[in-house]
């Protein structure tokens, strides 16, 4: 009797769960769509605001049927519906990426935290552009990477005046330890190297992991961003794509590790922090 009264209840919270993780996802698609809109217009320096989205090949303004994120570049079956030339990978991946992501900050903090869940997501997407642009362009553009640190700087600066709220977000002292870790340890690079090992941007960057993963997971980050980076590079190298001597963006793995480590910290066991306080 009592489970008979208590399964409607139950299934009405798992189709909520259904239907807010696809709204989720659907809404990180169509996020995901714009961040590709972000990312080609900071190629070609042009604003993303007003303009209509259009052919980078043929410049033909797009309808809105070949705007659906992922379904377009299926239905198309990767062309351009006009001039044919093929659509990049960039765009289905980093909407999907988008759309994964979101889902899973949803799950993470919707129940328990708005705030951070903003957070979370907004951060998140500058991390994406940094990803693809300094993928494809070796280059860390200020404009994305600034505002991004401010943002960072007055949530965590917040978070001093909203802790009875018990925010998942890092403390000041810790954020301020972990940027001053980072930063130092990557200047420490770029100076000895003369920039052959590692760039200013990356530097710069730094800042920005330490404000968003404080101490002790910046530790981590940057573990992973070099594991990550030396595997990938001697892959690169053992097939042949590039030489000892080649230029390989470390961007990247410090976007990928810095978003890997927002997903994952919350479920991190509680002798690994205990490890690093101090």
């Amino acid at each position: 009797m009592l489970l008979g009264l208590r399964l409607p209840s139950c299934l009405l919270y798992i189709y909520m769960n259904i239907i807010i993780s696809a709204l989720a996802f659907l809404f990180g698609l169509a996020v995901g769509s714009f961040l590709n809109v972000v990312i080609c217009r900071l190629e070609t320096k042009e604003t993303f605001i007003k303009s209509r989205s259009r052919c980078p090949y043929c410049k033909t303004i797009l309808k809105w049927y070949e705007l659906i994120p992922v379904f377009s570049f299926v239905f198309q079956k990767a062309k351009c519906l006009h001039c044919k030339k093929n659509i990049s990978l960039q765009y289905p991946l980093v909407e999907l990426s988008t759309g994964i992501i979101f889902l899973l900050f949803f799950n993470q903090f919707l129940s328990s935290n708005l705030i951070s869940l903003f957070y979370y997501l907004t951060i998140s997407c500058f991390l994406i552009v940094i990803f693809v642009f300094d993928l494809k362009h070796y280059l860390i553009l200020n404009k994305v990477l600034y505002p991004a640190i401010i943002i960072s700087f007055i949530f965590i600066v917040g978070n001093n005046f909203i802790n009875q709220l018990n925010l998942s977000l890092p403390s000041p002292r810790s954020g301020l330890v972990a940027l001053l870790v980072a930063s130092g340890f990557f200047l420490f690079l770029v100076l000895i190297s003369k920039g052959q090992w590692m760039g200013w941007g990356d530097v710069k960057f730094a800042i920005l992991m330490g404000l968003v993963l404080g101490w002790p997971d910046i530790l981590l980050a940057l573990f992973l961003s070099f594991l990550s980076g030396a595997i990938i590079g001697m892959g690169l190298i053992l097939f042949g794509k590039k030489g000892m001597k080649s230029q390989i963006p470390f961007g990247p793995f410090l976007a990928g590790s810095t978003l890997g480590l927002m997903l994952v910290v919350p479920y991190l066991p509680d002798w690994y922090q205990s490890l690093f306080c101090f």
